[in-house]
């Protein structure tokens, strides 16, 4: 058992707004678990666009322009987070924690202390676990893991048997379990065809993955210069990130020109020629929009080729206890494109938003002082 401080240092996001919004704060309260909760010390705590799209303020309806990180003007405190409620400020963001339990509630799992853990992202009535209508997420309604001590109903960690870091864990659980929710979503199985957009992010590399772990064919749509460090991902095809003809580029990279699944993050100008690829009977499933949220929809090709949409965000339970089976057997490996201290969260989130990176980005916490 440590000694645990009265204070720690954490990110505390002030409001919506610009990178100013982001205080980094050396005397904040350590939070208490509750009877349910554990606390986690945390080590490292990965970057997403949930956490940039909150505090900008995009998820406001006002807002129709691609995910840039800046402040809207439009948006004030009362516009929304994802799930379509105000946030509550202040807000201590951050979702992929992962620690070591280091105390627990009265009504907690007691065996939790001293493990090694990552976070369950959705927060769920556990009395009522599949009701989408009663989640909410990690570092979004509760505060969460960019800081040295975070607390989480002790049902919302997994367990992790790993020689990875915390650096290499903490790339896992937001974008492993959405990629793995839009799979799910898709019913993708062995012998589908699945193209991605926005590849060599942490969703999309994850995407890669996590798709071939199902046996499909796997293309991956991103900038050239990325592709290297996707290779290694095990794509059976990487293209350019918008191929000025999609169908002929599929056609020469994989001997077909269309595919049975459109996994996209993207959004943006290029849907249309997205949902363009899919067979008769295909399946288009979506978590994100970063090049705009606003598309042109034919639904003439929609209801005459007999598509299928999914939006995929509430993930089943049973997603984030799979992803700890593959994490521990290694079917699965991170993608760490840099990490850098708490205090420079700024710096981190920047080049998070400018999207030069192939993978994950992480913050980690610093030593505890006593």
């Amino acid at each position: 058992m440590i000694n645990i401080p009265k204070t720690m240092h954490a990110v505390v996001l002030t409001g919506h707004g610009g990178l100013d919004q982001l205080v980094y704060r050396r005397d904040w309260p350590t939070p208490e678990p509750d009877e349910h909760e554990v606390l986690i010390q945390v080590g490292a705590c990965g970057l997403n666009n949930t956490d940039v799209n909150t505090r900008s303020g995009w998820y406001s309806k006002a807002v129709s322009e691609p995910t840039t990180g800046d402040a809207y003007t439009e948006v004030d405190d009362n516009d929304p987070a994802w799930g379509g409620s105000p946030i509550i400020f202040p807000r201590i963001q951050g979702a992929d924690a992962a620690g070591t339990v280091v105390a627990v509630g009265s009504l907690a799992d007691k065996t939790l202390i001293g493990k090694r853990v990552i976070t369950n992202n959705w927060l769920r009535d556990w009395n009522d676990p599949l009701n989408k209508d009663k989640t909410g997420y990690f570092g979004s309604e509760c505060d969460g893991g960019y800081a040295q001590f975070t607390t989480i109903d002790y049902r919302n960690v997994g367990v992790i048997n790993s020689s990875l870091s915390d650096i290499e864990l903490a790339t896992f659980s937001c974008s492993y379990s959405t990629a793995e929710g839009m799979l799910s979503r898709a019913n993708v199985v062995k012998g589908d065809t699945v193209l991605i957009s926005g590849a060599s992010g942490g969703v999309g590399s994850a995407l890669i993955q996590l798709a071939k772990r199902r046996g499909a064919t796997v293309v991956g749509l991103a900038s050239e210069h990325k592709h290297p460090q996707l290779e290694p991902l095990g794509a059976d095809a990487l293209l350019p990130r918008n191929p000025p003809d999609i169908k002929a580029a599929l056609q020469q990279a994989i001997g077909k020109d269309s595919v049975s699944v459109v996994a996209d993050i993207v959004g943006g100008s290029a849907f249309g020629q997205l949902i363009d690829t899919l067979e008769r009977g295909g399946r288009y499933t979506c978590s994100g929009a970063i090049a705009g949220p606003i598309v042109q929809f034919d639904l003439r090709t929609f209801y005459l080729r007999d598509l299928t949409f999914t939006g995929s965000t509430v993930i089943a339970p049973d997603v984030f206890t799979n992803l700890i089976t593959y994490i521990e057997q290694g079917e699965i490996k991170p993608v760490v494109a840099a990490s850098y201290p708490l205090k420079d969260l700024h710096q981190a989130q920047q080049a998070f938003i400018d999207k030069q990176h192939s993978g994950n980005i992480v913050v980690t916490m610093p030593e505890i002082e006593y």
